[in-house]
């Protein structure tokens, strides 16, 4: 563990606390009682197999029926630096030649079809209405204030700035760690960190969340583990949720992701005429190049609206030749 503290990795840079973390967890989770009093020259390609048939027996936290659990890659990745970094130093004369599995991709492949991320406003109301109600504010935050998770789950009552006009605004200030639990002001990136207003079909509907399930303090977070307790919602906890909510609605697509409530409010957001300046700010991205794949919602609305001046345009003409 001091080697992956101290030890810069392949992109030149210090480890960050919570990747070390993570590692430790590994060792002290799985490797060490795996292995316990081994030596390490014993470790050879028919020991990790039986170690990785173990490991994938596991089911999935997440989602039982599912091929991969999220624990054989990782374990096998921290078991192979121990085991390379021990050859580089003379203990053992090689590391064995073990293949670690592909991760199962997250983002989508080339033919995937974007549209299909994006939800109707009847299928996020249904997945606010099946959420509990203490925890169900995180989907309109998702749709409709486009936040991430962690930025989500990272919200306090300070947060919230309250306007004479019956109006609010919303400060994204820090996250939610999904690896420490704890909060962090480093955000995804420095457009993060961002000030937004709160559409109106949630002002009623936050003002009753804040009342009834967040606690007085100004750090109090907006979406707590129990009513109006001290401790956010973890992002395993809320995974579980989601999964239980998202199941529950007709029509939504097979896998439909947490984030993908945010690509539907930045894509309608887009419909309604906004910038590709205007959508990098609401969304917090720091690369245009993110932000141009709502550049087709953008032109559709280019379109309609360009339809109804020439309509408009038309109806003059017409009219001024008739007279």
């Amino acid at each position: 563990m001091a080697f992956i503290r101290t030890e810069p990795n392949r992109s030149g840079r210090k480890r960050a606390i919570a990747t070390v973390r993570s590692y430790k967890s590994k060792v002290d989770g799985y490797l060490v009682p795996e292995f316990e009093d081994t030596a390490i020259r014993q470790i050879d390609e028919a020991r990790i197999r039986q170690m990785t048939d173990r490991l994938d027996a596991i089911p999935s936290p997440l989602n039982p029926k599912s091929k991969f659990n999220g624990i054989t890659r990782p374990v096998l990745i921290v078991l192979m630096m121990i085991l390379r970094q021990a050859a580089r130093e003379g203990i053992i004369p090689a590391a064995p030649n073990i293949s670690i599995p592909k991760q199962e991709a997250v983002r989508h492949d080339a033919d995937h079809d974007e549209d299909e991320d994006v939800a109707s406003p009847e299928q996020v109301e249904a997945l606010y209405d099946v959420t509990p109600d203490h925890w169900a504010i995180m989907v309109l935050f998702a749709a409709w204030c486009q936040l991430r998770r962690g930025e989500c789950l990272g919200l306090q009552r300070r947060d919230i700035e309250w306007h004479d006009e019956n109006t609010a605004t919303l400060h994204v200030r820090r996250q939610l760690n999904a690896n420490t639990g704890d909060y962090s002001e480093r955000l995804k990136s420095d457009a993060g960190r961002r000030t937004l207003s709160i559409p109106k079909l949630m002002i009623d509907r936050l003002k009753d969340h804040l009342r009834d399930n967040v606690a007085a303090e100004a750090k109090a977070p907006l979406i707590p583990t129990n009513v109006r307790g001290s401790v956010p919602l973890s992002n395993t906890r809320w995974g579980y949720v989601w999964a239980d909510a998202r199941d529950r609605v007709a029509d939504l697509r097979p896998r439909f992701r947490f984030h993908d409530l945010r690509h539907t409010g930045l894509t309608i957001f887009a419909q309604e005429g906004a910038t590709l300046a205007e959508l990098m700010r609401r969304g917090g991205h720091a690369d245009i190049r993110v932000v141009l794949r709502y550049q087709h919602a953008t032109m559709a609305r280019d379109r309609e609206l360009a339809d109804r001046m020439s309509d408009r345009v038309q109806e003059r003409i017409n009219a001024a030749r008739k007279a």
